[in-house]
């Protein structure tokens, strides 16, 4: 079913149709950050965790495609194989080139995994830099991995990333520098009223120490993934985010079949002595009859 979706088409469609109302509601939880952050440890300890806790974990693994070849090494799991016997589902998905740090595919699989009764779904995101956010339209609640060393406080207050994280986990914090990336992400938190990205209903994101090699700070994280949980239910927070969530994907498929159509009409396009400005006036026109 999984390799349904990602191929896309109509049975693709027809499957979205399947399991939009079988979806239980099952809690999304997206794990991003810069590449060689630890995010592919840290989600395999804790799906290790999850399971000791009796739950039925799933994660899709977003691996990024190659610009040149198309092709993709879909290795994150790796890092992870020796939880997938124990009950845990991983997937690993391509990019196939969309940008924002996840797949088209992923909010069609998410729900494909709810409709089975995974719960809950994680989803690690290829390593992305300061405005590659997609995971904050996908996820109910996106955790941001960074580690010491990764920039000063005026990289904190401009990074894109670190504005949707509802949880901060500083992993590799056995490493020189845990305590001043600690207080850079403070002090950007301290500033977010100025910057307009403060929480109005009071939430203000921890910062968790993780060491995931070995498994430290694990179970803190998903304390702090429940108790982000549980604050989003109290404020009809969580409501929102699946509504906006409802609308994201809305614009992605009405985006994908727009661009599908535009290639088709654009294929055979010469100059012919009018401006681009001219052209695409007349296309789109004749897009919209």
């Amino acid at each position: 079913m999984l390799t349904l979706i990602e191929r896309g088409g109509e049975i693709a469609d027809e499957i979205t149709e399947l399991t939009h109302p079988a979806a239980k509601g099952a809690h999304v939880v997206g794990i991003t950050g810069a590449p060689g952050a630890g995010k592919s440890t840290l989600t395999g300890r804790l799906i290790r965790h999850l399971l000791t806790l009796g739950l039925r974990p799933a994660v899709l693994a977003v691996d990024p495609s190659s610009p040149l070849t198309g092709g993709a090494i879909l290795g994150d799991r790796v890092r992870m194989d020796d939880v997938a016997s124990d009950g845990g589902f991983i997937r690993s998905v391509a990019t196939r080139g969309h940008a924002g740090g996840l797949a088209l595919s992923v909010p069609g699989s998410v729900r494909a995994f709810d409709a089975c009764g995974f719960d809950p779904v994680l989803i690690e995101t290829v390593g992305v830099g300061q405005v590659e956010v997609d995971i904050a339209g996908a996820a109910d609640t996106t955790v941001v991995v960074v580690n010491p060393g990764w920039g000063d406080a005026v990289q904190a207050n401009k990074a894109g990333l670190l504005e949707v994280a509802d949880v901060f986990v500083i992993n590799k914090a056995d490493r020189d520098g845990t305590n001043d990336t600690r207080r850079d992400l403070e002090l950007m938190l301290d500033l977010s009223h100025v910057s307009g990205h403060e929480d109005t209903s009071g939430y203000r994101p921890p910062i968790i120490l993780t060491t995931a090699t070995d498994g430290h700070g694990v179970e803190a994280v998903w304390d702090a993934v429940i108790a982000h949980r549980a604050h989003l239910e109290s404020t009809n927070g969580l409501e929102r985010r699946r509504a906006n969530r409802f609308r994201h994907e809305v614009r992605i498929r009405l985006g994908t079949r727009v661009e599908t159509s535009i290639a088709a009409v654009t294929a055979d396009l010469e100059p012919d002595g009018r401006s681009p400005a001219a052209v695409a006036i007349e296309l789109a026109t004749r897009l919209l009859a």
